[in-house]
């Protein structure tokens, strides 16, 4: 019976973290078209959207590495999957960064939370 209730939570486990990571894939490929095409526009804010497409993928790809923990079976593996987090997390920390100073060039700030033009 337990066993059983294992490879359920297992395959549920598994399931999950592909679904996270193919949103995210599927968010970068949407985001890496949408800023093509707005290249080709000359949009003035193609690098903000742009970075804020890839900080929201990670954040997809964050979460399913964070999934994957649940099934680790040894201290290699979380050991792995702990710099993979970490890494994902710089990233996400640098482009979150890189989209303040591209909003400040464009002229964007925060006010109470959102977005407004000045």
């Amino acid at each position: 019976m337990i066993n059983a209730i294992e490879q359920i939570f297992t395959s549920v486990v598994h399931y999950g973290v592909l679904l996270f990571e193919i949103i995210g894939v599927i968010i970068l490929l949407t985001t890496a078209f949408r800023c093509v095409y707005r290249l080709f526009r000359r949009s003035a804010n193609t690098r903000l959207i742009l970075a804020q497409g890839i900080a929201l993928a990670l954040e997809f790809k964050i979460g399913g590495e964070v999934l994957r923990t649940v099934i680790v079976r040894d201290w290699n593996e979380l050991i792995i999957l702990g710099a993979i987090i970490a890494l994902r997390g710089v990233l996400t920390f640098l482009i979150h960064w890189e989209i303040q100073t591209e909003e400040k060039k464009l002229g964007l700030h925060e006010k109470n939370g959102e977005d407004s033009k000045r």
